[in-house]
């Protein structure tokens, strides 16, 4: 399961990568979206890999963001109550195991926003113009977006 944050805005942004982004819900900086490991959303992560920062989330981040950042329609909070009550899971924490591991998906809850809204980074990004292993941000991050994640939560 990949997390994609939006770290870059879409002043002088190419068209095709542009529509990509918005196929993502990755339509303003700092949003979030989850994506299952896929060959076409590998290739349209390839596509903006130098707007957004992705990684591998873990179970423990999915639980804090769901938590933290997971808004139902009406931009209701989601809670430990409404996640026993309509779905086959009894708490935030296992249904992010379950969804981690590959036996559920966001969906499952009904009228839960699959776009999280996250705050900027606590002490700031170390750079939007360079990639991670150069020092920034932008790229493939591994196991290391869950750092950025809890720095956004």
């Amino acid at each position: 399961m990949y997390a994609l944050v939006r770290v870059r805005g879409e002043v002088n942004v190419r068209r095709t990568i542009k529509d990509t982004l918005q196929m993502l819900r990755l339509n303003k900086v700092n949003h979030c979206v989850l994506l299952n490991d896929g060959p076409h959303n590998e290739g349209m992560i390839r596509k903006v890999k130098d707007y957004v920062a992705y990684g591998v989330i873990d179970a423990d981040t999915l639980a804090e963001m769901l938590s933290n950042r997971g808004r139902l329609e009406g931009n209701l909070r989601l809670t430990s109550e409404y996640v026993a009550e309509n779905t086959e899971y009894d708490s935030i924490e296992s249904l992010a195991k379950a969804i981690c591991d590959g036996k559920a998906t966001l969906k499952d809850v009904p009228k839960l926003k699959p776009v999280f809204r996250l705050h900027p980074p606590r002490k700031g990004h170390t750079g939007i113009k360079r990639t991670f292993q150069q020092g920034g941000v932008l790229g493939n991050h591994g196991e290391d977006i869950n750092k950025l994640l809890k720095k956004m939560r």
